[in-house]
């Protein structure tokens, strides 16, 4: 290309220089946008990419069954990941057959909200008699105070249902979330990079990390909070797709040319209307925020993303005021798909509580908190404005020390991770052999895949870096879901907070290592050896960080093994 088409294309005329300041940050990378004109479509509406005709003629593979194996792996690629995952999560899942570390309360809960409708107060120690006998153990009828919305223990409960109060039925649903979410991410790295084999890719990293493996295996509510989150940016990508093809279809279109020509008076005053799969994400924000009150911090990152997002559309089709034109057109409606709908929803999570006269605080409105200048709404609402006042200054209070906290600063390094169950059976017993020299070590440890992880610190700064000087909108979106689960947890360090809460943001990890090893491989139109190297680099990293998945399996999964090779495991001090 001439350095006149390339300043053209930058909207300049021939011979003038870019801005000072572009030309200090080229330095660091920093590339110019191209301009408008220039493949609209293209970049309003890009394509997925497809592998080229050589690859086909190195395997083998007839033109025709290409295209069907093309067209196949858009969904075949990620069911077979996700059916991967799923065999690896389900195998042996009601083990160890003990309540694990948190499982304490929300099976429990769980087990009480469906059969009445709100938490009970169990006595201590009665986790024995359930593993025992649970037909045995009667559903306590007084009220039980507890700390976090209902969503996520009615997900354990569907699974109790199902298959009974005990270890199985309390994991199901979690594994079967934890599964499809390794599906979810394929297709949602698919569509984020226009790639099925980025997207599978994603995925397949997803599916070897450990502490996503172990959180799938665990009745907790943090993989609850991660499956509707990312169903959300799944939701907000299909309806960013959806509003660009839109304002696509509205331009004139060109046909001597064959090109979209930008038009502001389209492009400033075009009604999206209906958005059905944003409306989408505010339910499933909503779920979360009802699983775990941290969802809110996912709400407002999401909620700016998309408008942003809107913005970039409206100014990519030629509008001279982007912004004024979203403030009147697009951002009321974002704020009732988004912020209405996810109030809404977390007020129906809590169905179960307000039909019951039960549960804890449900009838404080006719009592000590009658009178005042509130009784005009109805008394279920105050007495559940009260409930989530106590629990507010609950969170805020937690400060007591905990042998498993962690500071936030150490969770991408793997500082402090979570044992969720520890025995030393002694040779001959639970699988220990009776050769052993001493007793053997049996552990469950929420502990990400180290590798991946490790990989995952320069990967987010590679997607930083290319949201920053290169404007890569899929790095911003990527940098948004890690910083949305992650930042929050700095405001509060002197709280008692734990490793297991960054599951939330490992698929966002996995997109950006999946991302980076993209940019390893090398851009379109490299040569043989750029090519060759890349693949090499990436195929070795990707090698090695499932077998690093692998070598830690018996400490995700609970397996006897001897003290020695667990030692061997232990790679930090800060891990024992």
């Amino acid at each position: 290309m001439t350095s006149t088409a390339s300043e053209a294309q930058q909207g300049r005329a021939p011979g003038e220089q870019p801005p000072p300041w572009q030309r200090r940050l080229r330095r660091f990378g920093y590339v110019p946008a191209p301009g408008r004109h220039i493949g609209l479509r293209m970049r309003l509406v890009p394509p997925y990419s497809r592998p080229g005709a050589q690859v086909w003629r190195v395997l083998g593979v007839p033109p025709v069954l290409a295209g069907h194996l093309v067209r196949w792996a858009a969904w075949g690629g990620p069911l077979l990941v996700a059916l991967v995952a799923g065999l690896l999560r389900f195998w042996h899942l009601g083990s160890p057959k003990a309540v694990i570390f948190d499982e304490t309360y929300y099976a429990k809960d769980a087990w009480a909200l469906i059969h009445q409708g709100y938490e009970g107060q169990w006595p201590k120690d009665v986790d024995k008699k359930i593993l025992a006998d649970p037909s045995a153990v009667p559903v306590p009828v007084d009220p039980g105070y507890v700390v976090h919305p209902p969503v996520g223990k009615w997900v354990i409960g569907m699974g109790e249902q199902l298959f009974g109060f005990t270890p199985f039925g309390w994991r199901f649903m979690v594994c079967v979330l934890g599964t499809l979410s390794v599906l979810m991410l394929c297709r949602i790295g698919r569509r984020l990079f226009r790639s099925t084999f980025l997207g599978c890719l994603a995925g397949a990293l997803l599916a070897v990390d450990g502490l996503h493996f172990v959180m799938s295996r665990t009745a907790l509510l943090d993989q609850v909070l991660m499956f509707f989150v990312l169903a959300a940016f799944g939701c907000l990508l299909i309806d960013r797709d959806w509003s660009r093809r839109r304002l696509a279809a509205a331009l004139p279109y060109d046909a001597e040319e064959d090109v979209l020509r930008p038009d502001a008076g389209v492009a400033e005053g075009l009604r999206f209307g209906w958005r059905p799969w944003r409306i989408a994400a505010g339910v499933c924000l909503g779920l979360a925020f009802g699983t775990k009150w941290n969802g809110l911090y996912i709400l407002a990152a999401f909620g700016l993303m998309t408008v942003v997002w809107d913005v970039g559309a409206r100014r990519t089709a030629g509008a001279f005021r982007p912004y004024a034109a979203v403030l009147r057109r697009d951002v009321v409606p974002a704020f009732a798909a988004t912020v209405v709908v996810t109030f809404a929803t977390y007020l129906v999570s809590w169905a179960g509580w307000i039909v019951t006269k039960g549960g804890y605080y449900r009838d404080w409105a006719q009592g000590d908190g009658r009178g005042g200048n509130w009784t005009w709404l109805p008394d279920w609402l105050r007495s559940l404005w009260h409930y989530e006042t106590e629990v507010y200054n609950f969170h805020i209070g937690l400060t007591s020390g905990h042998t498993y906290q962690s500071n936030p600063w150490s969770w991408i390094v793997l500082g402090r991770p979570v044992s969720y169950f520890y025995e030393s059976p002694k040779p001959g017993e639970r699988g220990c052999p009776e050769t052993a020299t001493g007793d053997c070590a049996q552990e469950v440890l929420a502990l990400g895949t180290p590798l991946l992880w490790w990989a995952a610190c320069f990967a987010v700064l590679y997607v930083l870096w290319r949201w920053a000087f290169r404007r890569d909108w899929r790095a911003g979106a990527i940098a948004c879901g890690v910083a949305a689960g992650w930042v929050p947890w700095f405001f509060y360090q002197e709280r008692t907070i734990f490793l297991f809460y960054a599951v939330v943001f490992v698929p966002f990890l996995c997109l950006a290592v999946a991302m980076m090893i993209g940019a390893m491989l090398g851009p379109p139109g490299s040569d043989e050896r750029r090519r060759t190297v890349g693949a090499v680099g990436a195929g070795v990293l990707v090698l090695l960080i499932i077998w690093n998945f692998i070598y830690f399996w018996p400490i995700y999964t609970g397996r006897t093994i001897p003290t020695e090779e667990w030692r061997n495991r232990m790679w930090l001090d800060t891990w024992v």
